[in-house]
Parts: C-alpha cells; structure tokens; sequence
C-alpha cells in the first residue's frame, strides 16, 4: 500500500508540483528548497485523518492557511493537496482537498474529490454543503459516519509514520509531556513501553544485533519503568565488573539514540515511513547502508519509504534508482521538483559512470557557498 503520485499547489515552497512516487523516494536539494514542506504534505493527509486530529487542528498545527499558502501565491488561492492511492485492490485510489479561509480566518474545504478508479465516490460542496456552509469547516475524510464509502482510504492516512528523532527529547521526555507518537522522540521510550512485552523483547533483540555493527561494545538492551513509573531505555556494555556496564538513555550518544529510532520505527508497522535526515549523527560507515536497509524494507513488507536527505554517502549506493531521487530546484518562483532520470544533465552523468550523489549532490550546493570561510574575516 503506498503513495503512487503527489500533486501540491500552493503549498509553502511550490506553486504548482506534480510527481510520481515510488516504493522508495530520495528527496534532494538546497537549504530551504523544500524538502520538509514536501514531507509535510503527507504529513497533513495523515493528521486530517486521525480520529485525534481533524481538519481544523491540522491547520491550526501549521499556523493557519496563511501561513501554509505559498508566498509567491496570488491573491488569496487555494491550497491544494492531491495524491494517488495504490492500495492493492486493483483499482487506483484518488483524493484532492483544495481548501482557503473564510472572513473569519477559519479554514474552509473548498473541494474534496474522492475517487476509486473511475468512480467518483465523493465530491465536495454537493448540496447538503450549500444548504449549510459550516459542513464545510469539516472534510468528510474525518468523519466515520460521512467517510464509510472510502475508509480504508482515511485510515491508510492515519497511519502514515514521521520520523525526525531529536536525542535531547528522548533523554527528557518532560519537554514534551502529554505528547503521543510525537515524531521527534518525545514520547519514544513510551512508545517502546506499550508494545507488548514479547514483542519488545524480540524487536530489541534484533536491535541489538544490529546496533553491535556501529556500538561494538553494547552487549544488551532493555526497557525498564522507574519507581515514579517512568521508562527508560538500558543498554549493557561489555564492562569487567558484571554490572557496572549498564546506561541509560542519558549516557547513550546521540547517534546510538538516533540508529536505534530508525531501527525501531523500521520494525514498527508496514504502512509509508517518511524519514527526515535519517544521516544526522550517524558515521558515514553507517550512512552508506541506509538505503539497503530500506531496499530490504520493502522488499520484505512492502513498505513504502520517503527520505530528505543532504548525504553523499547515502546517494553513492549503486542500487538507488534514476526514478527514486526527486531533486528539488528554488526558483524566483516556488520551488521546482525533478524526477531525477528525467533530467538529461543527470541521466547523462549516470550512463557514463558516475554515482547518483556526483550526478545529483553539485546541483544542489548553494551558490556562492565558497564565500562562506571569508565571515571569519569579518570578525
């Protein structure tokens, strides 16, 4: 089950994008190109159809529509988010929401369009919507009683996965109280917490396997509440004394937080994954496997992963496909978006040897980023 295509108009960086999407994507580009935006797209499908979101929380989450809408908009557009479905029944999912805010800078859906292969499921406003304008404050994604036609639709959103895993809140998750699933690692170790017990054992057991590849030393980990009934996360390393080679989650490098977040997460479900910067912390030895592992991912479960990344060394993998980069480009105008094997320059680069990061990384370094060492002459 995955994300076949993606359109966005007047979404943050872009004016008006359209692309295909594979089973595994790169997203590539400069500061500030839009990488995140991009992800963030999905993300906002996801949140409008959690039963804990909801149109209007997802927007509000954002800042409001004024702040989502693209500053190269013109006057007051919609904002328009379009994806296609395959969720292997044979027939092409396809879900657009179009919507703006009213006089009282309430978001208000403009259009939403459900379709199932050549069937049109659901199209908004219809007439109860102009019968009663305040339905639209509301998409029918959200809503069990108004999404039974297309729910497996709302519910493959909802468990779409973000990952952005930020060490320091995972060593103090008081920063990020009454949190759930938060994506940046604020409740991590709960979540680690409520699978079940064998299933936790399992999944750190593999865990730790894998992690001896970057952490030699570590020889064990476990997950144990504290008196106040606090988790926290142990790890046993090779030591003289039995027990004094015990840490926990404050004692563990940021990097050792970070590979075990994507090894978790990795394990955790089978619905699409989108990693942002997965490379940050990591040693480049590590780096290099990303996409391997993510190739085994999909082949294994079928998963669906989307990665932002700046990293050589994840793109010099020789197994990454033309088709699964997507190079983003900033222009005076929004952002442009690039299937990689559609660019000749590129294309042309890779038939006559070079990796996909000597094809695609030059593209994307910021002009002038060699003036950057003369600051230090300006102190």
């Amino acid at each position: 089950m995955r994300f076949t295509h993606i359109g966005l108009e007047n979404w943050r960086n872009f004016l008006e994008v359209a692309v295909p999407l594979e089973g595994r994507v790169f997203l590539v580009g400069p500061n500030a190109a839009g990488k995140s935006n991009f992800l963030d797209a999905i993300r906002f499908l996801r949140d409008v159809a959690d039963v804990q979101g909801g149109f209007q929380r997802a927007v509000s989450s954002r800042r409001g529509v004024s702040q989502i809408r693209s500053l190269h908009a013109r006057r007051y557009p919609n904002v328009a988010v379009e994806v296609m479905v395959d969720l292997s029944d044979g027939k092409p999912w396809g879900y657009r929401l179009e919507f703006t805010q009213d006089n009282q800078r309430r978001p208000v859906v403009k259009r939403e369009i459900v379709t199932h292969g050549d069937d049109t499921l659901l199209s908004r406003p219809n007439s109860e919507d102009k019968r009663d304008p305040e339905l639209l404050t509301q998409t029918h994604l959200e809503q069990v009683n108004t999404n039974r036609r297309f729910r497996e639709l709302a519910d493959f959103f909802a468990k779409v996965r973000y990952l952005h895993l930020v060490p320091q809140l995972v060593r103090e998750p008081d920063r990020s109280a009454g949190r759930v699933n938060d994506a940046f690692g604020g409740d991590f170790l709960e979540q680690l917490a409520r699978a079940p017990s064998k299933t936790l054992k399992s999944r750190l057991k593999r865990i730790t396997h894998a992690l001896r590849v970057a952490v030699p030393q570590l020889q064990e980990l476990d997950l144990k509440r504290d008196e106040r009934g606090v988790p926290h996360l142990l790890g046993r390393y090779k030591h003289w004394r039995p027990n004094a080679g015990w840490q926990n989650e404050t004692q563990l490098s940021d990097g050792t937080l970070r590979l075990l977040g994507l090894l978790w997460v990795f394990l955790d479900g089978t619905a699409p994954l989108l990693l942002e910067e997965p490379e940050l912390s990591l040693h480049t030895a590590v780096v290099r496997h990303i996409p391997q592992i993510l190739a085994r991912l999909s082949r294994k479960s079928d998963r669906q992963v989307l990665v932002s990344t700046h990293s050589a060394d994840m793109l010099s993998d020789p197994g990454i496909g033309a088709e699964e980069v997507l190079v983003l480009e900033p222009l005076k105008e929004g952002t442009r978006i690039e299937v990689a094997k559609d660019v000749e320059q590129i294309r042309s680069l890779l038939e006559g040897g070079m990796s996909m990061a000597e094809a695609v990384i030059p593209r994307t370094a910021p002009v002038g980023a060699e003036q950057l060492p003369l600051f230090g002459d300006a102190l």
